[in-house]
């Protein structure tokens, strides 16, 4: 099938797949379900139809769609970047700052070594999760990412205080931030850059590039922006500054997604048209996390029941170290109002996760010139081992936001008073009868 075709094939099931449920759905439908439905279950389900089922997205078909897929991804970096204003980010205290920070390292940390022991126990995981080290980190990475959008709708569906869900929200993201940075460990260490010689300056050489192309997009656009300064013509000037910068983070093997994401944060800082751009990013962040969740459903790939098995532990793990680095960290960083059980409200995880992991996916199994993504899929294949390891993130993902609504009633419940002892009565009282 024609790639143009067929991408239009898949814009229309993702259409089609985002009306429909609000057709079948009851007036009230349950948290967990509204959760699924908003988190995108339905477009993975017509994903799995498209791919396992009839075959019609095929791998041949996804590296022809390559740079479209890029784009997607680079449009959800984009909005967390659009995020990065730097007079809203001062106004952040410095120990919400180090509570992300912390909560995400403890995930990281614990995601990773529970991963890797679990590679070492199970040799068809060990199989499965190839090459190991770039695996466990990526796992770790995306485990580290939350959902700021799905935080604030299940903490409004809770009836939580707007203030409180906006700082819950807050958290999210920085949370995410983290994550995505993270990330760029494993995708250096599972691809170094042809420009670093030397291995131990891979990571600072990707950095520098990274960095250099998101400059270099946000100077483009500003430099569009001048030269064509009428309102109607923003859409297609950050349109195509989003497809230069997504063609630059795949092309060089880069990763779209913090390409597009440091743009973002620079044209909003720089540009004063900032509350356009983010608008139109969150009007487009809809389309392209459709398109992703249908390609998730797509790649998947179950080689080993044991992933069923690793992907609840994991979740578990994850969700337990969120909940003891806020709770015992919250007091030394004098963040003593937050609820002992904060740490349990941003557990869920939506389109930046998804887009991180195929992101890595797109990096290890089908770079530029590499042609693995259309041969056989063995097991030790980097298109096959990287579609097992989206795999295990998406249904980590899948996981985390059924979940989060149970956990945030955990947060909600009423901390009980510590106990007094009652004062105590004297021996002998006047006028008391004897006993």
């Amino acid at each position: 099938m024609h790639p143009v075709l067929a991408l239009a094939l898949l814009a229309t099931a993702g259409l089609l797949a985002t009306r429909l449920p609000r057709l079948a759905l009851p007036p009230h439908p349950s948290l967990h379900l509204d959760v699924a439905i908003v988190a995108g279950a339905p477009l993975v389900l017509v994903g799995l139809l498209l791919g396992p089922g009839i075959e019609l997205v095929s791998r041949p078909l996804l590296r022809a769609l390559a740079p479209v897929i890029a784009l997607a991804i680079g449009c959800i970096g984009a909005v967390l970047g659009a995020r990065c204003e730097w007079r809203v980010l001062r106004r952040i205290p410095r120990g919400a700052w180090a509570l992300a920070a912390v909560s995400a390292s403890a995930v990281f940390l614990v995601v990773a070594l529970s991963a890797w022991l679990l590679a070492r126990w199970i040799p068809l995981l060990g199989v499965a999760w190839a090459p190991r080290l770039p695996t466990v980190l990526g796992l770790a990475a995306v485990a580290a990412v939350s959902a700021p959008r799905t935080v604030t709708r299940l903490a409004r569906a809770a009836g939580i205080r707007r203030t409180v869900a906006r700082a819950l929200a807050r958290a999210a993201a920085l949370e995410t931030a983290c994550g995505a940075l993270a990330m760029t460990v494993p995708l250096v260490l599972s691809r170094p850059h042809p420009a670093a010689g030397n291995p131990a300056f891979a990571w600072l050489a990707w950095s520098v590039l990274v960095g250099a192309g998101g400059a270099l997009v946000s100077l483009v656009f500003l430099a569009l922006t001048r030269v064509l300064p009428a309102p109607e013509h923003l859409g297609l000037e950050l349109l195509g500054t989003l497809l230069f910068g997504a063609g630059i983070g795949y092309a060089t093997g880069l990763s779209p997604f913090v390409v597009c994401a440091l743009a973002a944060a620079a044209i909003v800082n720089a540009s004063p048209r900032r509350r356009q751009v983010q608008a139109l990013l969150a009007a487009w962040e809809q389309p392209g996390y459709a398109l992703l969740l249908i390609l998730v459903g797509a790649l998947l790939t179950l080689p080993t029941l044991w992933i069923l098995v690793a992907v609840p532990l994991l979740a578990a793990l994850r969700a337990g170290a969120r909940w003891a680095s806020v709770r015992y960290a919250r007091e030394p960083l004098k963040l003593g109002a937050l609820p002992p059980h904060a740490g349990l409200a941003t557990v869920a995880q939506g389109g930046a996760a998804v887009a991180l992991g195929i992101n890595y996916f797109l990096m290890l199994g089908s770079w530029p010139g590499n042609s693995s993504i259309v041969a056989a899929e063995g097991a030790g294949s980097p298109a096959g081992t990287a579609g097992v390891v989206l795999t295990t993130m998406v249904l980590g993902v899948a996981v985390a936001q059924l979940a989060a609504p149970p956990l945030l009633g955990l947060v909600l419940r009423p901390t009980p008073a510590p106990l007094t002892p009652a004062p105590a009565s004297p021996e002998f009282t006047t006028n008391a009868p004897a006993d």
